[in-house]
């Protein structure tokens, strides 16, 4: 269903990790007259705060109900275990799930990966947020495995990070309810995709005038003003050998005198 009516504004939600900063700055460039708000929310409440319509579209991290929601994959991320700076893994640049065996790592009430089973020994309790976890790991009493993105956006001087090579991976999407596929949504895909302003898909330019087509030069016909003045190059040309050959035909057709 494509609504007709404008709204007074376009409403986008978006997970923690995400920043979308860059693809507001354009849409305001572009739809200055149709402010767009930001909604803030958890991986968990992102879903049904869009079923519900408190908002147009968001960023989420998949999986989405693909029968209700319509989502264009972005990009997946690395993920790192978080430790403390003075921990033997930020020696190296990379581990595995088996370097973490003996450790303890937290699995907050809020993870995103999805594990089957979390690496590493688990901890006392399940910490309610990632940012709770991160406090326990600056208390150097475990450590936290999240997609990079978490491990910038919860960044502390006395902690760091490595890749972790084979865990599982979250992915970015730009989700909306199928049957809620507005003009102003089709907008903001452009807008993520990249389309430029003179696009030939999206609502904007599909409601532009069509570019008049050019005519379209004639080519010259058989026997036209390119033969025709050919032709008479060529009667030039012709006429001066013909006359020439008239001068040298009437020498030798001359008489001689008799003696």
């Amino acid at each position: 269903m494509t609504g007709s009516a404008a709204p007074s504004s376009f409403r986008l939600a978006y997970v923690p990790g995400v920043t979308p900063a860059k693809w507001v700055r354009i849409w305001n460039e572009r739809f200055p007259d149709v402010p767009l708000t930001l909604h803030a929310v958890t991986a968990a409440e992102a879903p049904e705060l869009l079923r519900d319509g408190g908002a147009d579209a968001g960023f989420v991290r998949l999986p989405v109900d693909r029968e209700f929601f319509s989502a264009i994959p972005l990009y997946t991320e690395a993920t790192v275990v978080v430790v403390p700076k003075d921990h033997v893994i930020s020696a190296v640049e990379e581990v595995t799930t088996e370097d973490l065996a003996d450790e303890v790592v937290f699995h907050p009430l809020d993870d995103v990966l999805g594990w089957e089973r979390p690496p590493g020994q688990p901890g006392f309790e399940r910490p309610a947020t990632t940012a709770d976890a991160v406090e326990l790991v600056a208390a150097n009493v475990g450590l936290l495995v999240v997609p990079q993105s978490l491990a910038r956006l919860h960044h502390r001087k006395d902690l760091t990070y490595r890749t972790l090579v084979d865990a599982p991976q979250s992915s970015v999407a730009l989700s909306w309810p199928e049957e809620a596929t507005t003009d102003l949504v089709e907008d903001f895909i452009g807008v993520v995709r990249g389309r430029t302003v003179n696009s030939t898909r999206g609502r904007t330019t599909s409601q532009a005038p069509a570019a008049k087509e050019q005519p379209r030069r004639k080519r010259p016909e058989s026997g036209g003003g390119a033969a025709r003045g050919g032709a008479g190059r060529r009667g030039t040309s012709g006429g001066a050998k013909g006359a020439k050959g008239s001068k040298g035909g009437a020498q030798r057709g001359k008489p001689r005198r008799r003696s």
